[in-house]
């Protein structure tokens, strides 16, 4: 059994998001969208998460850039959205506890809702 602990770090961050991203690679629904975006940037991606979930949950500023312009045209829907919860949160939950492994769940609630609203209206103006 993984011994939960509290997400206080950048070590945390990096933990989490390995793990979820290591998820998503191998979903059914999720991996191809993902992979044929990233291609074999995935380092270098991964890099990206750490600093926006650093800036996002620990207030360490080394996130630069806006997070929703490279998702603007993805061929996802409301299930994408929810499989990505559905793995993030099976990711927080399996190994972190405290105060912000909740803002994490309720961030990345807040930020599929805006994500697939904007997406939604994008693909409905198309």
């Amino acid at each position: 059994m993984v011994q939960k602990k509290e997400i206080l770090s950048l070590e945390e961050i990096k933990q989490l998001v390995d793990q979820f991203y290591e998820k998503v690679r191998k979903d059914p629904l999720l991996a191809d969208i993902f992979n044929r975006v990233i291609k074999a940037n995935w380092p270098a991606h991964l890099e990206k998460m750490y600093r926006f979930w650093q800036t996002v949950l620990l207030k360490e500023h080394t996130y630069q850039g806006s997070p929703f312009a490279p998702h603007a045209k993805l061929p996802v829907n409301a299930k994408h959205f929810d499989r990505w919860k559905h793995l993030f949160f099976e990711t927080v939950d399996e190994n972190f506890s405290g105060n912000k492994a909740e803002e994490a769940k309720f961030r990345a609630t807040k930020m599929a809702e805006m994500f697939q609203l904007k997406i939604d209206f994008i693909q409905q103006r198309e």
